[in-house]
């Protein structure tokens, strides 16, 4: 091992120590929790931060969280943008507090549906829509309209991409070949025959697997974020437009993560053109919701391919999607939560997070960068952005992500888990912003031996 690894080792001994004294009552329901959950946690993703047992939630507001022992954190995570408006916007708070009483799902449409529909059409530009529980769902739906409308078998994505937990989407790029990600459990058919698998960026190889013919849609978020971030090159989404166009295959935009640019999205904010536009996490706030967005003419394609097919399920349902519950908190948000206003100071408050990790990494003499879509703000263990997946995957250093995620907890700093993601909301504070700083200037001191 070599001298830097010896530091992160060292430094991530005595922040798990400090984690373990700290937080007694945590360790209390994580160790009640083991009788029922496996690794104590109601879904496995909740263990993928570096604390040697789960930190447990008591309550959260605006971006603030308190844990079961009391403590308070700011929060940068907000539940991996699920909650990227803050904890609890109160117009939701108000909107979920009445249409419970008045019920949550009865598999029929509301008019707050109907106005959903409207603010969606008005804010992202495409006129139809459909309403699914997740992001997940929403692209798995999209993928089969894409097949059922184009008549072929074959989507495009590319390495790194991050569409939820949708079956077609996990593989990636080895070697110049297409193969399985890692980890993936029970996978009884072979992905690679029905999804190609470009790098990001990479036109002529996007080119090449279009030209066959064979592919139904290209699915693609605006920029990768789930890898690090990696940012398109000037002209990509116009080339990538152009090229689906001109191999008649369809563009799906998903616009999960990257709502974060502004109130249309990137997708408004830099004239993209898709055929569908996917996006979920904060949508309702944080209530479990998803939606899909068409073009008149692929609603025109849907209706005539559902003509030619016997009457029967469709492959795309879910009882409780669009429920009344969901369907109120989607409307609060759109109306009175994502607007202007909320962006101008979200994105304003990035910057200026970003702004301080970058003089906090020049100051310590870290070969470190930073990266910013609107309010998601990211920094990357190289001194470069990446260009591509295949390079953001290369470039990760997980002992170094877990050691400075779990520094930054025992300082009363959230952040995601993974790849160093944080996000500033309408709640978040320059108090907050300067908190961060404070911790992540120590954290980087340590590591430079400047402590």
């Amino acid at each position: 091992m070599n001298h830097a690894g010896k530091v992160i080792e060292g430094l991530m001994r005595a922040e798990l120590d400090r984690y373990t004294a700290a937080n007694p009552a945590s360790r209390r329901l994580a160790e009640r929790a083991a009788e029922a959950f496996p690794g104590g946690v109601p879904l496995h993703w909740m263990r993928d931060w570096a604390t040697s047992f789960p930190l447990f939630m008591a309550e959260a507001q605006g971006a603030e969280l308190v844990d079961a022992d009391g403590h308070r954190y700011v929060d940068f995570c907000l539940g991996d943008t699920g909650s990227m408006f803050g904890h609890s916007p109160e117009p939701v708070v108000r909107a979920v507090a009445g249409q419970v009483a008045r019920g949550v799902t009865a598999m029929l449409p509301t008019e707050d549906g109907v106005a959903a529909a409207e603010a969606l059409a008005r804010r992202f530009g495409l006129p139809f829509w459909q309403v699914t529980t997740t992001a997940t769902d929403a692209n798995r739906f999209v993928l089969r309209w894409a097949r059922a409308i184009t008549g072929r078998s074959k989507i495009l994505v590319f390495n790194g991409c991050y569409h939820g937990t949708v079956d077609d989407t996990f593989v990636r790029l080895e070697d110049g070949r297409s193969v399985h990600r890692p980890g993936l459990l029970g996978q009884a058919t072979d992905l690679t025959a029905t999804t190609k698998v470009v790098e990001f960026n990479d036109l002529a190889g996007l080119e090449a697997a279009l030209a066959p013919g064979d592919v139904a849609c290209v699915i693609t978020e605006p920029a990768l974020t789930n890898i690090g971030m990696v940012l398109p090159e000037p002209g990509f989404h116009e080339a990538l437009r152009d090229l689906t166009r001109r191999h008649r295959t369809l563009l799906v935009i998903d616009e999960t993560h990257t709502i974060s640019t502004g109130p249309g999205g990137w997708t408004r904010a830099y004239g993209l053109e898709p055929d569908f536009f996917t996006l979920g996490k904060p949508i309702a706030g944080g209530i479990p919701c998803g939606v899909y967005g068409f073009t008149a003419e692929i609603e025109a394609r849907m209706r005539r391919v559902k003509a030619g097919v016997p009457h029967g399920h469709s492959g795309m349902g879910t009882t409780l999607s669009a429920n009344a519950l969901a369907m109120r908190a989607l409307r609060a948000m759109l109306e009175e939560v994502m607007t202007e206003a909320a962006y101008t100071g979200m994105v304003d408050r990035a910057r200026r997070l970003a702004a301080g990790i970058e003089a906090i990494v020049a100051r310590h003499g870290l070969a470190w960068h930073v990266t910013q879509i609107g309010a998601r703000v990211e920094f990357h263990f190289t001194p470069t952005p990446y260009r591509t997946g295949g390079e953001a995957a290369a470039a990760m250093r997980p002992d170094l992500e877990q050691l400075v995620n779990l520094f930054l907890i025992n300082r009363g700093i959230l952040i995601a888990p993974f790849h160093n993601m944080m996000l500033t909301s309408p709640a978040t504070t320059e108090d907050q912003i300067a908190r961060f700083h404070d911790a992540f200037d120590a954290c980087a001191a340590a590591l430079a031996g400047h402590a």
